[in-house]
């Protein structure tokens, strides 16, 4: 059976945190971020390996600090990430061990309140379909803006979905879709957005909306509620 394989990206700065901390290092009830998201890796049974991208002047320091220091087993390298999230992870992509029909999934480091059961759905389903991203529907109403915050549009909510990660494909589907990106200098907003672009179908996988990104003090609010209420308190 094809491996299963998880990039970490980790390089961000969490500028809209506003703290002297990055966010995937805060502390979220008593462990940093990015090890409540490591462990859950860690923990997971079809989970072969995981690469961890971070800052380049942070590598000695992830190493120690957090793989080492919270015994993360798992974690085959800790590696450079670039100017934006695109390069970070095609910097882990081309450090795994990995061959054309393993699964690659790619989740945000400060992601923290992924589950064992919707990693293990969205791997399956990546087995299955290629290229799958774990998304919920949208609650609120949304709006298309134009100049002067005057609204243009007002899409279905019908058709719209919130997308999350991990994004997880077979490892020929993403390296192909990075490979490509580069070459035509393409940006994009999500891994799957590259791989789209190649003509490759990509499909939704239902997750939680528990699963958030820590992104303002607000979400560390949040987050800290939730593993409370998982917790038992």
């Amino acid at each position: 059976m094809a491996r299963v394989y998880a990039i970490i990206p980790a390089a961000g700065t969490g500028s809209r945190m506003a703290t002297k901390t990055k966010k995937q290092y805060l502390e979220l009830n008593g462990l940093p971020v990015l090890v409540h998201t490591l462990k859950v890796f860690e923990q997971c049974p079809l989970v072969e390996g995981i690469v961890l991208v971070t800052g380049e002047d942070e590598l000695d320091w992830c190493q120690q600090e957090i793989v080492d220091k919270y015994g993360i087993e798992k974690v085959l390298s800790v590696v450079p990430g670039g100017d934006h999230r695109q390069l970070s992870v095609y910097n882990g992509l081309k450090s795994l061990p990995a061959e054309k029909e393993d699964i690659v999934m790619v989740h945000d480091g400060a992601r923290p309140l992924i589950t064992n059961n919707e990693i293990s759905n969205a791997a399956s389903a990546a087995r299955e379909k290629g290229a799958v991203v774990v998304a919920v529907p949208v609650k609120d109403t949304i709006k298309v803006v134009g100049e002067g915050q005057k609204v243009v549009d007002t899409p279905s909510r019908d058709s719209l979905w919130a997308v999350q990660t991990p994004q997880v494909f077979k490892y020929h589907v993403l390296m192909n879709a990075y490979v490509n990106a580069f070459k035509i200098n393409f940006l994009g907003t999500d891994d799957a957005s590259l791989v789209e672009r190649m003509g490759q179908a990509v499909y939704l996988v239902t997750g939680s909306y528990q699963n958030i990104k820590i992104t303002t003090p607000e979400d560390m609010l949040l987050a800290e509620a939730i593993l409370k209420g998982r917790q038992g308190y």
